[in-house]
């Protein structure tokens, strides 16, 4: 038999994938929505983690929105990307979720309790910045810190963040210039320039 190349970039291959992975799940193929759901539970569990700081909260939401997926697949109208739908559907949950909230969103702390005396200098300062980056964050308004982490650690364009979040691409900008702003004055004298 003979052996077809894709000349798609990796990317697109997986875009169009991903969409007939939703075409698939929307005539109630199980297959290729626990295919979507091993694709998707840890990535928004990571980017949930970042809005909520609640283990119980982030897991209720994963699964609301994966459940949103398999219900609504069919109106999945391919106008945008399909992790940029999923991720909305998302930010949308966890958003109804926190304002049902009682208490404040906790701004958590990175529990690196117990840290070994015997390692080596670098990781312990490579630990205590990422607890330094995790606290800045934390002190972003959700809006700054949603944009931030879908743009730095989902690595999505303003176009989609503002899909996503249902706003303007130059709301986005903007949050995103205040959130750079506020993280460069939390996290000055803690980050050092090395050339």
């Amino acid at each position: 038999m003979e052996q077809r190349f894709d000349a798609r970039p990796a990317a697109a291959r997986t875009e169009h994938d991903e969409a007939e992975l939703i075409g698939r799940v929307a005539t109630g193929d199980r297959r290729a929505f626990e295919t979507l759901y091993r694709a998707y539970h840890p990535r928004l569990a990571r980017f949930l983690q970042r809005m909520t700081r609640s283990a119980p909260l982030i897991e209720e939401i994963v699964n609301d929105t994966l459940l949103v997926v398999w219900r609504k697949a069919a109106t999945f109208n391919g106008s945008s990307k399909v992790s940029t739908w999923i991720f909305a559907i998302a930010y949308r949950r966890a958003c109804k979720s926190l304002q049902a909230l009682d208490e404040p969103v906790d701004a958590g702390s990175d529990e690196r309790e117990g840290i070994e005396a015997d390692r080596p200098d670098w990781q312990l300062a490579q630990l205590q910045l990422t607890g330094a980056v995790h606290a800045a964050l934390a002190q972003l308004p959700l809006a700054q810190r949603t944009a931030f982490q879908l743009t730095f650690y989902h690595d999505m364009s303003y176009t989609e963040i503002a899909e996503i979040m249902e706003c303007p691409v130059n709301t986005i900008k903007t949050r995103l210039f205040h959130a750079r702003k506020r993280l460069a004055v939390l996290l000055e004298g803690q980050i050092e320039v090395r050339s």
